[in-house]
């Protein structure tokens, strides 16, 4: 069980370092906003990090 928590904590990490790498400080707030929309059920927090992430997407593409 502790090798698992570990493991997703990793993962958790490693995400997280590849959207500030990729997008930047507003990936990092976006993915936050989103994040804590889900976890609060917070409709309105969840769709604007929801947003921001697609127009992070789009801007990159």
């Amino acid at each position: 069980m502790p090798f698992v928590a570990v493991a997703i904590a990793a993962l958790a990490v490693g995400f997280e370092a590849l959207v500030q790498w990729k997008w930047g400080a507003m990936g990092i707030v976006a993915l936050v906003a989103l994040t804590a929309g889900i976890k609060s059920k917070n409709v309105a927090i969840g769709g604007i990090g929801a947003v921001i992430l697609v127009m992070l997407l789009a801007q990159s593409g």
